[in-house]
């Protein structure tokens, strides 16, 4: 079962049913909100359920739409490296990756307002974040699983914009590449929270006990800050 409802606010709504899910959840995938209805749920529920949610879900939809513009006055930082966006004499585009900068070469007369252009270089910079996203991301889960005494089975690196991470019962992790956009501080969080469903895959008591543990009584904090950051 599928449908989709259109919101004055929110705009349209995808609403799903997954005989597989326990809860009912909702998640903004590309600007549009999907919402998933368990085993047992009804659309008049789902819908309390997102009436309960729309202040949380009008800030999500509001951060998903300040993507921002790159052209030469944009300043975009990752966990490795700066954008720098410039005009030359160069009939094409030409990027290169060298001392922590994204050096973008651009044709003088490129209009930065076009939306394929837009389109084009947003490209090129999720390409590279997603590279260096496999460069740096597996070793630091595995420092970061030694230093607390986490097992894994292993690690992939994909462009998810859903979540953060997740973890399987075969302890395989997997790593958003977007990470990448994070602070060091929130990129440790988000592993470490991953590493802690190793050992126990729910959110209970004991998983809370241990990513308190694990954060030196931060989990709560981090959780919250984490959520106030968007995906582009």
């Amino acid at each position: 079962m599928e449908k989709t409802i259109d919101d004055k606010e929110l705009g349209p709504i995808v609403v799903r049913k997954n005989l597989l899910a326990k809860h009912y959840s909702i998640r903004i995938v590309e600007g549009v909100v999907i919402a998933t209805i368990p085993k047992r749920g009804t659309e008049n529920e789902m819908l309390t359920f997102i009436e309960n949610k729309r202040d949380r879900l009008r800030k999500m939809m509001e951060r998903n739409r300040k993507r921002p513009v790159l052209n030469e006055y944009c300043a975009i930082k990752t966990s490795s490296f700066e954008v720098h966006i410039f005009r030359t004499r160069r009939t094409n585009i030409y990027v290169s990756l060298r001392d922590g900068i994204l050096h973008i070469a651009c044709p003088e007369d490129i209009d930065f307002d076009d939306e394929r252009i837009q389109k084009m270089l947003w490209s090129i910079f999720t390409k590279v974040v997603k590279a260096e996203a496999v460069r740096l991301l597996p070793s630091r889960l595995e420092m970061i699983a030694a230093q607390h005494g986490f097992q894994y089975a292993g690690v992939t690196i994909r462009n998810t914009k859903t979540r953060w991470g997740s973890c399987n019962s075969k302890q395989q992790i997997n790593l958003s590449s977007f990470l990448m956009l994070l602070p060091d501080h929130l990129i440790n969080y988000v592993i470490l929270h991953e590493l802690c469903h190793t050992v126990e895959m729910n959110h209970g008591i004991r998983f809370n006990d241990l990513m308190n543990k694990v954060t030196d009584n931060c989990a709560q904090k981090l959780r919250k800050e984490l959520r106030e950051v968007g995906i582009w």
